[in-house]
């Protein structure tokens, strides 16, 4: 699922909170909303789905489960249990997977965003890059790949950082 129009949203909310421009009436805008019920229940599921006890119960009802298969004689009921079951709990947590990895997904590009808009001699074009088509992106990969071949033909220091030798022979590429 996308989310560049709510990561751009985020941005411009958070921008404009920051710089104070952001009013209502002449007045600075609201502290920020705290989150939705959706939201709130999507994290709080996603904390107990991800804790080892939740495992530890889905592995004890499926063992109880397949003890019962005997005790019901394998009957169609029984497989309906299982299987309505396990159809419920993917079906719910496709949903707060989505959600979880959406939040965590804007929060890493609002985090890069930052990092790029805050170094200096970085591009500032490269904000909001994940909203632009394919085709855009698959040009800027190509400059970028380029820069990248010629910087390793030069072996010269592009960054001002030290050189990472890249050959096998090496030190740090032994060590690894």
């Amino acid at each position: 699922m996308g989310h560049g129009n709510l990561r751009g949203a985020a941005i411009r909310r958070t921008a404009a909170e920051s710089t104070g421009s952001a009013k209502r009436g002449g007045r600075p805008s609201a502290a920020p909303r705290a989150p939705s019920r959706f939201s709130h229940l999507a994290r709080t599921a996603a904390n107990l789905a991800g804790h080892p006890l939740a495992f530890t119960l889905a592995a004890a009802a499926i063992v109880v489960w397949a003890i019962a298969g005997p005790l019901c004689g394998y009957s169609e009921g029984w497989q309906l249990v299982i299987n309505t079951s396990t159809t419920i709990a993917t079906f719910l947590m496709m949903f707060l997977i989505q959600n979880t990895q959406n939040r965590e997904s804007v929060a890493v590009q609002l985090k890069l965003d930052e990092l790029i808009r805050a170094v200096q001699g970085a591009h500032n074009v490269l904000i909001d890059l994940e909203d632009l088509d394919q085709e855009k992106l698959e040009r800027i990969r190509r400059h970028y790949l380029e820069l990248a071949r010629r910087a390793r033909d030069m072996k010269s220091l592009d960054t001002g950082s030290p050189e990472v030798d890249t050959s096998p022979d090496s030190d740090d590429a032994r060590e690894k």
